[in-house]
């Protein structure tokens, strides 16, 4: 861990204007992001004395290798800048938001062609409206009773598929649950224009609805319609049901959020109740990990950039008034903000007394229950990673904690299409996002120790490939520095240099900010501190060659053999022993079975390809296009070999030079296939 001491800025030099900072790690990363109306009173209160520091501030001020900062304008600019920052770079030590995912949400995906209603969990996607969460039971009995009214599609892609091919509806067509876009019935313009009229009543405009039904019905009854007259009638008895299921809590003219949160020195639970016309239209749960000593003034900010400021933050979501228990700092900035953001005024209150004051104290119940419940839940969890990930690096006496592990393994079928998969593990969870799979050729597909030396050294070269690059933009800026060609007159600039563009910010001293260089994203991340091969000595030592080929030694490398467990590393005839109960080894296991499982999965994938290869495959200049217009024009491969150099021409796309490849490499083919002898079928007797 590096000691924060080795790269505090010198007395003096941090200037005393309003910015935003940023700490790296020892590779370029940036692990943590924030901003300071006073630069120097901000950041030297992370280099006071240890002992004063929260455990998650402790551990990102040592795992950081520098600091840097950017001066601006204004408050409000260091906002602006801080989340778009955060955005850009996801800092490791940044607020974490884990989404409480534990009730569906009624949805309906606004940006498909026919919109569509249905009960989702999970991530939030893209043009998707939500409205809840709601229990199991309460959701499906109000989507049911909600269709009657507003007929939205709520089927499946296959279903609407089959429905559109076959000209009939499904089952919801037929009962009137669906007012079937698939087949005509209504216009692509109609069902969108329903599926809005649902999220309106959702979003809290249900009276309109209601009288309107109200004033058909009596335009029915008038008109001695008693048929229509009592559907109508069930359509409003239908959605004075879903209507009546949250009581009028504030005035109707009230459209607020209402936060509270519960926290302890690591953790804050936050909790938000959405009121829309005076009426609780959903309820949403976050836990937030605290990684600065920071005020509860400071949490409510960053929670305010983080909940309204998310790509997951739809048009229209920012409310006029957002209660919390006590008012962001710089809230009149945050204000102003949001307020653009909404294209209208938003305040931020804190309630004193009355109707919303009695809510605040419900939400902070909530929050309460919710900070209660993930005690209990992470107890097991966390703890049992980070007790893992203790064990391991005791047992393989690793200086560095492990952060990031990478596994790899190499799948073949008797050597035929070998490949190989990297998954990748950051604090004790799997990163899906960055897991890699490789397909290996030539030489390098003899045997398993081969392919893994193979595998090591693509992945680490395009490391270096990368960290290169990253160095030599740094290099260019550093150039450039004195003869800046500014664009924009302000304190950022556009730099040309030898066909590298650079958006730069003025930083102290006068020095180009190389964050901001808009170089390649990286494809494979930072190194690892631990290495895991699935095998045994050979794969370990191969791992370990390949490495050290590429003057890589601060990369722990280690081998999990399947046939007793053992620990191998690399020059030792004695693997490391843990025992079986041990959570390091839990960790390993689990590891070296997914990277194993993804492995399997491509192998299969690549097999399956092979398997259906074709002969016209190998036919220099011969496309999938052309094939398919081939096969097309003869009926079958079988007819293709039959056909001559004057038939082959015929086909459509296929010229002389091409039909003459194509006829060489089938006859060629044809030529090596041994002819089958003739059997006499009762004898099983070879007949010459």
């Amino acid at each position: 861990m590096a000691n924060p001491a080795t790269y505090r800025p010198a007395p003096g030099e941090i200037p005393t204007d309003p910015g935003v900072y940023r700490f790296r790690d020892e590779h370029g990363r940036i692990i943590y992001v924030g901003k300071a109306k006073n630069l120097r009173s901000r950041l030297n209160s992370y280099f006071a004395n240890p002992a004063t520091l929260l455990p998650k501030t402790h551990a990102m001020v040592h795992h950081a290798a520098s600091v840097q900062w950017t001066i601006v304008g204004s408050e409000l600019e260091a906002l602006q800048l801080e989340y778009t920052w955060i955005k850009e770079f996801a800092p490791r030590y940044n607020l974490a938001f884990r989404d409480d995912k534990t009730y569906p949400y009624l949805a309906v995906s606004m940006s498909e062609k026919f919109p569509r209603v249905q009960v989702m969990r999970g991530e939030r996607r893209k043009g998707t409206r939500y409205f809840g969460p709601y229990t199991a039971g309460a959701i499906r009995e109000t989507m049911d009773t909600l269709l009657r009214v507003f007929p939205v599609r709520s089927c499946s892609v296959g279903v609407l598929r089959r429905a559109e091919r076959s000209g009939r509806p499904c089952l919801l067509g037929y009962i009137d649950k669906c007012a079937a876009p698939c087949v005509g019935r209504i216009s692509v313009e109609e069902h969108k224009d329903l599926a809005q009229d649902f999220c309106d009543f959702m979003g809290g405009e249900a009276k309109r609805f209601i009288s309107t039904l109200e004033k058909k019905m009596a335009a029915a009854v008038a008109e001695l319609d008693y048929e229509q007259a009592a559907r109508l009638r069930d359509d409003i008895i239908a959605l004075k049901k879903v209507f009546e299921r949250n009581a009028v809590v504030l005035t109707e003219d009230t459209n607020a959020d209402i936060f509270a949160v519960e926290q302890d020195e690591l953790e804050a639970a936050v909790q938000v109740f959405y009121v829309r016309g005076g009426r609780i239209r959903g309820q949403r749960g976050w836990v937030v990990e605290k990684v600065e000593d920071a005020t509860d003034a400071q949490l409510w900010e960053h929670l305010m950039q983080q909940v309204y400021g998310g790509e997951d933050a739809e048009q229209g979501a920012i409310p006029r008034q957002i209660l919390v228990p006590e008012l962001p700092t710089n809230h009149e900035e945050l204000a102003q903000w949001l307020a653009g953001l909404r294209q209208g005024k938003v305040s931020i209150k804190v309630p004193q007394r009355g109707e919303k004051a009695a809510l605040m104290d419900t939400v902070q119940a909530n929050a309460r229950q919710a900070m209660i419940l993930h005690k209990s839940r992470r107890a097991g969890d966390l703890t049992t990673r980070s007790l893992a990930l203790q064990e391991l690096q005791e047992a393989l006496e690793l200086p560095m904690p492990l952060l990031r592990i990478e596994c790899y393994d190499i799948s073949h079928v008797q050597g035929t299409n070998v490949v190989a998969s990297m998954v990748v593990v950051e604090d004790g969870l799997a990163k899906k996002s960055e897991y890699r799979k490789f397909a290996i050729n030539g030489d390098a597909a003899i045997d398993d120790t081969a392919s893994m030396y193979d595998v090591i050294t693509r992945r680490f070269r395009n490391y270096l490939a990368e960290k290169e690059l990253r160095a030599q933009a740094v290099g260019t800026s550093g150039e450039i520095a004195a003869g800046l060609e500014r664009h924009d007159g302000g304190a950022g600039a556009l730099v040309h240099a030898g066909g590298l563009a650079l958006d730069v910010v003025a930083d102290p001293g006068g020095e180009i900010d190389e964050m901001a260089a808009q170089t390649p994203k990286s494809k494979f991340a930072y190194p690892p501190n631990l290495v895991v091969v699935d095998g045994g000595v050979p794969q370990v030592n191969a791992a370990s060659r390949a490495l050290a080929d590429l003057g890589i030694t601060d990369v722990a490398v280690v081998g999990l053999a399947k046939r007793l467990e053992e620990v191998w590393v690399p020059e030792s005839d004695f693997p490391v022993i843990l025992p079986r109960s041990s959570e390091g080894l839990y960790l390993l296991q689990r590891i070296r079975d997914e990277a194993h499982r993804f492995a399997i999965t491509f192998h299969r994938a690549k097999r399956g390809k092979a398997m259906t290869a074709s002969i016209l495959d190998t036919v220099p200049g011969l496309g999938a296009a052309k094939q398919k217009t081939l096969l097309a024009h003869f009926g079958s491969l079988k007819k293709v070999r039959a056909a001559s150099l004057e038939e082959l021409g015929q086909a459509k796309g296929i010229g002389p030079v091409l039909a003459q490849a194509i006829h060489n490499t089938v006859a060629a083919q044809e030529k090596e296939q041994p002819q089958a002898p003739a059997v006499n079928m009762t004898t099983g007797e070879i007949l010459d």
